[in-house]
């Protein structure tokens, strides 16, 4: 497979609780746990997502979580509890496109913002929408992040959850952008959106380098 384009690859050592609830709650496929490993690919064209997954499962041990085929892009979330079956799938992944690591795009921050006390009516709002975490309650604050491309948000939020005492809201890894937002007090998302702009540079470090 000489033609699919890396977009996203990311490694995620050990879901945080909130993130793997969240992901059990949205999965259409085997539900993850706190404390599994867990690879999320981004490949385009889309189609070329189902030849990944047959691999990865057929190769490894590992269960298939997610898989979305948009348009334009492809996308797979495989997890395990053993670190290297992960790992396996991935590299498995990476020969069959002919890919390294350092291939994968890079992660650009489309937008990040700290709401402070959020008003009642903004909490109520956000609330009925599509929300698949916790409540948004008015009086937190709330911190809200876009990544482009969409897949690697999910990487954000989990380190973002390791390096701060916030809530998950929700999270959106689809589409052109990935979106989340966490709820705590000022500190707390102050701290979470530095954790996760300082996980986000570290997987630059080794991204974009085709």
């Amino acid at each position: 497979m000489d033609n699919v384009n890396l977009r996203v690859y990311s490694f995620i050592d050990s879901l945080q609780p909130q993130l793997a609830s969240y992901l059990a709650t949205s999965s259409q496929g085997f539900l993850p746990i706190p404390g599994d490993a867990c690879l999320w690919v981004e490949v385009s064209p889309s189609m070329s997502v189902h030849k990944l997954s047959d691999l990865a499962l057929k190769q490894t041990n590992v269960r298939l979580g997610q898989q979305v085929v948009e348009r334009a892009f492809g996308t797979m979330e495989v997890h395990y509890r053993n670190q290297s079956e992960v790992q396996a799938a991935g590299d498995a992944i990476l020969n069959e496109i002919h890919h390294d690591i350092s291939h994968r795009e890079p992660c650009r921050i489309a937008w990040k913002e700290i709401i402070r006390a959020v008003a009642p009516d903004h909490a109520t709002l956000i609330n009925r929408q599509l929300r698949q975490g916790s409540m948004l309650l008015p009086g937190k604050s709330m911190f809200i992040l876009e990544t482009e491309p969409a897949g690697y948000i999910v990487y954000a939020a989990n380190e973002a959850e390791k390096g701060a005492h916030v809530t998950l809201v929700d999270v959106k890894a689809f589409g052109p952008f990935g979106r989340l937002i966490m709820m705590g007090t000022e500190a707390e998302a102050e701290q979470a959106m530095f954790a996760a702009e300082r996980a986000i540079d570290r997987l630059n470090q080794n991204a974009g380098q085709r």
